[in-house]
């Protein structure tokens, strides 16, 4: 690929990423903005993406939105994913064992993204719907994938204390606090977060490593807090660190 290719290729990806970071159609102006465009090359681009149906013109609001291409291509995705497919039977289990809401995430810089969520019969809806994110810091899943990664990385992620966020006073809000935290999650086996999400809700997590031991998932089981005794919490994080065995074996991983 020349470099000339490799910079239109970079350039198509990040108007598509732009554009999906909306919630509706946007003008050709504001995705312009978002990745540093001349309109130009911007309004060039959406016509040649157009044209394949990787995105639409509504001309009568002068905005520019998703296609069916797009939405075909993270079908295929949803249809191929390797680890969700194999996960949703995990987390099946996992909620007939734990009679709890459990979740898959995936890190996604220094968030966590929900892929999966299990409903419990009878149990509340919850703020970590598949699609959410939220702060890796402040989340059971996030603290167990970080704590599996090597840290150089977790350093870089978080640079300075403007990294850090805080959700009703909870959370590190340094990184000499964040690995005390960290260091905390690897001895004991797995993570925990307490009223940092949902108020009232608690979570035990452990990550999901691949075949070069590096956490590409977090398994999470959900719980309100105040009705559980200690040995059952016990109980919910064994099943949760087995149910991620499980599904390292299956990628791969080899202690």
């Amino acid at each position: 690929m020349t470099a000339d290719n490799a910079l239109a290729a970079g350039q198509v990806l990040a108007i598509l990423q732009a554009m999906a970071g909306h919630a509706e159609p946007v003008p050709a102006a504001t995705i312009a903005r978002e990745v540093g465009l001349p309109r130009s090359t911007t309004y060039h681009l959406l016509a040649t993406l157009r044209q394949r149906g990787f995105v639409t013109h509504l001309s009568e609001e002068k905005r520019w939105g998703l296609g069916v291409s797009a939405f075909e291509l993270g079908s295929a995705y949803n249809r191929q994913a390797p680890l969700q497919r194999i996960a949703r039977v995990a987390l099946t289990r996992l909620v007939d064992t734990t009679t709890h809401t459990a979740h898959l995430v995936v890190l996604h810089g220094r968030d966590v993204l929900y892929v999966i969520e299990e409903r419990a019969p009878g149990r509340p809806s919850l703020v970590t719907d598949v699609g959410v994110r939220l702060p890796a810091q402040l989340t059971a899943s996030g603290l167990a994938m970080l704590a599996a990664l090597p840290a150089a990385q977790v350093r870089a992620l978080y640079p300075d204390r403007a990294a850090f966020v805080q959700r009703a006073a909870r959370g590190a809000t340094s990184l000499t606090a964040l690995r005390s935290e960290l260091a905390q999650v690897r001895q004991r086996g797995y993570a925990v977060e307490k009223d940092s999400v949902t108020r009232g809700f608690a979570s035990v997590a452990a990550a999901v490593l691949d075949h070069n031991a590096h956490p590409v998932a977090g398994v999470a089981v959900t719980y309100p807090h105040d009705s559980l005794a200690g040995e059952t919490v016990d109980g919910l994080a064994a099943s949760t660190v087995r149910a991620a065995a499980d599904l390292s074996h299956r990628l791969g991983h080899r202690p």
